[in-house]
C-alpha cells in the first residue's frame, strides 16, 4: 500500500512510503528526484525519462522516500540533476562514505522524517532552491513553450534549458512531456475514455496519447491502465 503526505517543512515536497515493494514494479517518470530508504540503505532517485523497476530496491522490502521540492535536490546533493538521470545511486557514492554516513544513521533513527528536517536544514543554509526552478515547472505545467517561459524569465532559451537540465535533469521540452503524462494517469485511473482523458491532459489527439505514454511508460495506455488497477 503507498501512503504519501506533503512536507510539513519543505514546502512542495512529499514524504511517502510503500508497505513493500511491488516484484517487477515500475516507477513513471515525474518530473521529481527523490531521498529513498530501503534495506539500511539511502538512495538518489535521479530524474526519470522513462519507467524505471523498482530495482535496486528489493521485492517485498518496506519502500520510503522524500521528494524533493522542484529544483531543490540539486541544491542539496550538489550535483546537477542531468548527472543523475535515470540513475539510482546511494548516497554515499555521490559524497563518499562518511559524509553520507550521518544521513543514513538519520534515516536508520528517524524514518524520512529525519531525512526531511536534514534537507530542510540544508536548504535554509544554501539560501532555498533557487526561485527560477519553481516559476519554470509552474509555466511548462501550465502548457507555455520554451519561448515564451524565456521571454517570462527575460533569459534565451539556451540559458533556459541549461537551468533546466541542472534544476530537473532536463529541457523544458522533456519536462511538459513528463507533466503531461502525470496529469492523464488520474484520468486514466478514472476509467475515461482514452480521447477524452488525451483532449483533458493537453495531447494533440489519442495517437499523440498512445506514442507518448509508450515512450515514457514502456506500454499502451490500456495496458497502463490495467495494470494501475490491478494493483
Amino acid at each position: 500500500m503507498y501512503a504519501e503526505r506533503p512536507s510539513t517543512r519543505l514546502p512542495g515536497a512529499a514524504l511517502w512510503s510503500v508497505a513493500a515493494a511491488t516484484p517487477g514494479g515500475s516507477v513513471l517518470p515525474d518530473g521529481c528526484m527523490d531521498l529513498v530508504w530501503s534495506g539500511g540503505r539511502l538512495l538518489v532517485a535521479g530524474p526519470d525519462t522513462r519507467a524505471h523497476t523498482s530495482a535496486p530496491v528489493a521485492a517485498g522490502d518496506p519502500v520510503s522516500g522524500l521528494r524533493f521540492p522542484p529544483g531543490a535536490a540539486p541544491v542539496v546533493l550538489g550535483v546537477p540533476a542531468d548527472v543523475l538521470r535515470d540513475q539510482r545511486p546511494e548516497l554515499a557514492d555521490l559524497w563518499g562514505t562518511r559524509a553520507a554516513r550521518p544521513w543514513v544513521d538519520a534515516a536508520a533513527d528517524g524514518g524520512v522524517a529525519a531525512l526531511e528536517r536534514r534537507v530542510a536544514a540544508s536548504l535554509a543554509d544554501r539560501g532555498g532552491p533557487g526561485r527560477d526552478a519553481a516559476v519554470v515547472a509552474r509555466l511548462v505545467a501550465a502548457g507555455l513553450g520554451a519561448e515564451e517561459v524565456a521571454d517570462r524569465l527575460g533569459v534565451t532559451t539556451r540559458t533556459l534549458h541549461r537551468r533546466a537540465r541542472a534544476a530537473f535533469g532536463y529541457g523544458p521540452c522533456t519536462l511538459a512531456r513528463v507533466l503531461r503524462l502525470q496529469r492523464v494517469l488520474p484520468l486514466l485511473d478514472a476509467g475515461l475514455p482514452l480521447a477524452e482523458a488525451a483532449h483533458r491532459a493537453g495531447y494533440a489527439d489519442q495517437p499523440h496519447l498512445s506514442r507518448e505514454v509508450r515512450a515514457l511508460a514502456g506500454r499502451s495506455p490500456g495496458a497502463l491502465a490495467a495494470e494501475r488497477a490491478a494493483r
